[in-house]
């Protein structure tokens, strides 16, 4: 009787440190949508006669998840972008060029924040993105809207206005080599962006 007991008791335990491991099993697993999440930018060329003209560009098929600890890893390659289909053809030196990352943008967020975003609400948060190109790495805050859509779909969007500086992508080495190609000796030092991804809950 006694040893019936002790087994009852265990299997009490057991069901109820099953009860509180639940939520964390059932936590959901946010990853960006490839198909739905992407960057448009605009870079202003500066001609060679002090003129100005506008281009629009983009930034598709972002991949990222995050992970437990709230990490979220960007990796940007060129092939994500819309210039290649501007360009053709590339080089032959280049095209093994076309899938290597350009840079990786990483950010940190509680994915509870996420979970705990009720349909239909909003929520704004500042990240802060960690560009790393090479061994360099700049860091900038960035405000970011969540409106969640439905039970496994958050929409992100910048909440403010914000521009990449123009200087600092003419420095990398790649990026000015592209946009030479393109016939861009010169652009403006701010470059505006828009965010519009997805968030699912795989």
């Amino acid at each position: 009787m006694y040893q019936m007991k002790q087994m009852a008791r265990r299997a009490a335990w057991v069901a109820a440190l099953g009860m509180v491991a639940l939520p964390c099993v059932a936590q959901a697993d946010w990853q960006l949508d490839p198909e739905k999440s992407r960057v448009e930018a605009t870079i202003t060329e500066i001609t060679s006669s002090g003129g100005e003209v506008a281009h629009q560009h983009a930034l598709k098929r972002m991949n990222g998840h995050i992970a437990a600890d709230g990490t979220l890893r960007l990796p940007v390659r060129l092939n994500q972008t819309d210039i290649l289909d501007q360009l053709g053809e590339l080089p032959p030196w280049m095209a093994s060029l076309s899938d290597t990352e350009l840079t990786t943008v990483v950010t940190q967020l509680d994915p509870q924040v996420l979970d705990d975003l009720p349909v239909g609400e909003s929520r704004t948060e500042t990240l802060m993105l960690s560009v790393k190109d090479g061994d360099a790495s700049q860091q900038e805050p960035l405000k970011v809207r969540f409106t969640r859509d439905s039970e496994r779909e958050i929409r992100v969007r910048n909440a403010e206005s914000v521009s990449l500086d123009g200087r600092a992508i003419m420095q990398n080495q790649t990026a000015r080599t592209v946009l030479g190609l393109l016939g861009y000796q010169q652009i403006d030092d701010e470059v505006p962006v828009e965010l519009d991804a997805v968030l699912v809950d795989r």
